[in-house]
């Protein structure tokens, strides 16, 4: 009977430590980042944060595509944000390799990754887990590229086809005009389309 009454109360002790794993804690911004990476203050601690499952475009080391946009909307968000509040994941570490705290993080009750998402700033990444929101996440990652929104977009993708079509053409005209200079022509033509391809890559 004893034994019993001791395993009954050890549950009773451990039930409420695994609530609280997924229960939202308020706090309060220190410093954006970019897109998907903040500090917070929680009491009287200051926490790196990594956004759980979500990948934005880089904006501080590396300028990418999207990259200022996704840090721009992240931070005016939660500059603005009247309530902040974060969650961890019972079935995500609780940080990174770098001391990032891995959470959820809500901005005045919406979750603040699905509002990436939604706008095309990110991309459903780094899962390592049966995440809470994961699916949400995903549905709004399918509904954005199908809108082709932000990072989804592909009219710039498509204005350099258009392009190059374009200058192919004329290059084919100049080409049999004027045959004396087709060495010339073809040889800034290669230069021109090498570093125009260079820079798309990078």
């Amino acid at each position: 009977m004893k034994k019993n009454i001791i395993i009954i109360l050890s549950l009773f002790f451990l039930l409420p430590m695994h609530i609280c794993a997924e229960e939202k804690i308020q706090v309060t911004l220190n410093k954006c980042v970019d897109g998907d990476t903040a500090w917070f203050n929680l009491n009287d601690e200051k926490i790196k944060t990594r956004f759980l499952a979500i990948d934005t475009p880089e904006s501080t080391n590396k300028v990418e595509a999207y990259g200022k946009e996704a840090s721009e909307y992240t931070c005016s968000l939660l500059e603005n944000a009247k309530k902040i509040e974060i969650e961890y994941d019972v079935n995500s570490d609780k940080v990174d390799k770098y001391e990032r705290h891995l959470v959820w993080v809500f901005v005045d009750g919406n979750l603040l990754q699905k509002q990436i998402i939604e706008n095309g700033f990110a991309e459903v990444a780094y899962l390592y887990g049966d995440y809470k929101y994961t699916e949400e996440l995903q549905q709004a990652e399918k509904v954005a590229k199908q809108n082709h929104v932000g990072m989804w977009n592909n009219d710039e993708k498509n204005d350099f086809y258009f392009y190059l079509a374009l200058a192919i053409m004329i290059i084919l005209i100049i080409y049999l005009l004027f045959p004396k200079k087709r060495k010339k022509i073809q040889s800034k033509v290669k230069s021109t389309l090498k570093q125009e391809i260079k820079k798309r890559i990078s």
